[in-house]
């Protein structure tokens, strides 16, 4: 989460304190006119206001009033989070951790997050458990990981309830309690948290810590596959196939397996094969089930390896070929032009 700046300057110091010029930057900014907000903030910024310099970090960040520019945002919080603003510190942390503005720097993100988590930031909190969860900048640590998610579920953070909820769900750093995390994915998922609502659907569905129950897999597959979620796509797109918790519908099938297959989603590229290689909902067409069986298999799907080799026993040379030069298009244009 990167929050606004509207809400963090309100919690950081009285108006009346910050001044008449940073209240119409507020006022402003509120309003949609950054141009004004930069003319009033970018100022008191240079003056070394933290506040102010939070706020240009935030608006270099969208590209508000500005040219979007990571490096600049970065320089913007750097300032702010020296100077102990927690929500810089934070956003600090997240362009370390993905590499926006600066080189990538897991070990630096980690510093940053740590010093907003221990102001209490719930975000900072619940990355900061995700670091130790990975071992990313920190040696791997499932009981630290665990702490911190505590911290930040306290709060109600939904990514913190989502991580809790696999970490019982795994075993880590807590003993191995299914329905201890479907408690806590239910209350991510209920707070709109695509990934929480996927795990929830894999619960219902293998019937792991709650009966199974595959139409309530099917709408929790369902509420994050219309977020984008591909492994939620991926799946809703079995159930259709299966006939499971909702009536089989191969067209439905494909839908789905299509959207996640043109996110990258090795299992809805295999799944998309196999649809074009027994012609259910779509003409049947080796050229295009070898496409597909090919993307899955470079994206490490064994099972779209082994179709792969079973349709090319089925095609001649050419078609082989044709598959082939389809793939490399697909793959190209980042599966935009697979057709």
């Amino acid at each position: 989460m990167r929050s606004t700046f509207l809400a963090a300057v309100l919690a950081l110091l009285p108006l009346a304190a910050l001044g008449q010029d940073y209240a119409t930057g507020l006022a402003a900014a509120a309003r949609g006119d950054y141009a004004v907000a930069l003319k009033e903030w970018q100022p008191l910024a240079e003056q070394g206001l933290a506040n102010a310099q939070y706020n240009l970090g935030q608006m270099y960040r969208r590209g508000q009033g500005v040219p979007q520019d990571d490096a600049e945002a970065v320089r913007w919080y750097r300032l702010a989070a020296e100077q102990g603003v927690t929500l810089a510190q934070f956003n600090l942390g997240v362009m370390y951790d993905s590499g926006e503005g600066v080189p990538q720097d897991y070990a630096e993100a980690v510093r940053w997050y740590r010093l907003a988590a221990e102001q209490g930031v719930a975000d900072a909190q619940s990355n900061l458990g995700l670091m130790y969860q990975d071992g990313r900048g920190v040696p791997q640590d499932h009981a630290e990981a665990v702490r911190w998610y505590r911290f930040a579920v306290e709060q109600g953070d939904a990514a913190a309830q989502s991580n809790l909820g696999r970490s019982y769900a795994k075993g880590q750093g807590v003993p191995q309690d299914n329905a201890e995390a479907v408690q806590w994915l239910r209350l991510a998922a209920e707070q709109g948290l695509a990934n929480a609502q996927y795990n929830l659907g894999i619960m219902y569905d293998k019937g792991q810590g709650v009966p199974q129950d595959y139409a309530e897999a099917v709408r929790w597959y369902r509420l994050a596959a219309e977020q984008g979620d591909a492994d939620a796509q991926s799946n809703l797109g079995v159930m259709y196939a299966k006939g499971q918790g909702v009536s089989q519908d191969y067209a439905e099938a494909v839908q789905w397996f299509r959207l996640a297959a043109k996110q990258g989603n090795a299992s809805a590229q295999s799944h998309l094969g196999a649809m074009y290689g027994n012609g259910q909902a779509v003409p049947q067409n080796n050229v295009s089930a070898h496409m597909w069986f090919n993307l899955g298999a470079a994206n490490g799907h064994a099972e779209a390896a082994d179709n792969l080799d079973l349709a090319a026993r089925q095609m001649t040379a050419a078609d082989i070929s044709e598959a082939q030069r389809r793939a490399g298009i697909c793959l190209k244009s980042g599966y935009s032009d697979c057709e």
